[in-house]
């Protein structure tokens, strides 16, 4: 007796001796079947954001994630991007590291002073008030704030002169050493801000969206430090003067605790989003080489209310 061959599809045996349309065509219908698989609604979101950013001049990056579910989603995570003032948060993290190691306390007072060693050759240089978004702390010099004071004054208002005396008082490579030990293998702090002579030799801070996006997450879970230093450094976040990107297009009712930072061709913001229902997510959205400053900066604000969207979806 000769046995016969068959095909096994959904339970149903098939001689496909005596198929009309052949093997061939059963391929094709399976193939037709995967094809209908409808994309999932994350899916969807990063082909949308994806296009957004192919169609707008510059090279960009973005990390979410949700601190309730866990889900993330990621676009060109680990490229480096120069930091801007981005870097200025684990400044912050290493001012509350070194003042629970008891080094300081943050209510000590510190000296207000504008000269500073480059890190190419220790050569001085001073601060430029005209391109420095704070202005008041010029008028200071010679005279004391507490550390806090000039910490607030970095955060919330970008102040590069508070953040070169900060990075003075803590040193750099302890940032970038306490960056490693958070498990942020990228991020780069060399020096603080206005170094031209580093600049010009690519001596720069740099960061990708997937650090930021960690030590972001560790911060909102308490994870840093203390409790107490999470809470303090998210109020401060929270007190942010630049609100341009990731809180431009959001309701009143959402606090974002953020840090934003911008140079010519480059705009950033990062940090953590609570929803009034206690929902809470990370973003991090990063440019550079923007062809058009205020398009890409238009461009990210609406991807950070596409990402609202979808986290209460």
């Amino acid at each position: 007796m000769k046995s016969k061959n068959y095909i096994f599809l959904l339970g149903t045996s098939i001689n496909y001796k005596s198929m009309k349309f052949g093997i061939s065509a059963l391929f094709i219908l399976l193939i037709l079947s995967f094809s209908c698989v409808q994309k999932s609604a994350s899916e969807k979101l990063l082909d949308q954001i994806n296009t957004l950013f192919e169609n707008e001049a510059g090279k960009f990056s973005l990390a979410y994630k949700n601190l309730n579910s866990g889900e993330i989603l990621l676009i060109n995570e680990k490229e480096n991007f120069h930091a801007a003032s981005t870097m200025k948060t684990p400044v912050m993290i290493e001012l509350y590291k070194q003042a629970n190691q008891g080094k300081f306390n943050l209510n000590d007072s510190i000296l207000i002073k504008d000269e500073f060693y480059s890190i190419v050759d220790s050569s001085t240089f001073k601060m430029d008030i005209g391109v420095d978004s704070e202005a008041r702390l010029y008028s200071l010099i010679g005279k004391k704030l507490t550390i806090k004071d000039l910490m607030f004054e970095m955060i919330t208002m970008s102040s590069n002169l508070a953040t070169n005396i900060l990075i003075d008082l803590v040193d750099a490579k302890k940032v970038t050493q306490s960056m490693r030990d958070m498990g942020a293998m990228d991020i780069q702090i060399l020096r603080g801000v206005e170094d031209l002579k580093a600049f010009d030799q690519g001596l720069n801070n740099t960061t990708n969206s997937y650090d930021l996006m960690n030590i972001y997450e560790k911060m909102a879970l308490n994870e840093i430090v203390s409790k107490e230093a999470c809470d303090e450094m998210i109020q401060i976040l929270t007190a942010q003067h630049f609100n341009e990107i990731i809180p431009m297009h959001l309701p009143k009712d959402v606090t974002v605790a953020h840090k934003t930072g911008s140079i010519t061709g480059v705009h950033h913001d990062s940090g953590i989003v609570y929803l009034p229902n206690g929902d809470k997510y990370v973003l991090v959205l990063l440019s550079k080489e923007l062809g058009d400053f205020d398009s890409g900066t238009a461009l990210l604000a609406n991807i950070s209310k596409m990402i609202y969207d979808y986290q209460i979806r």
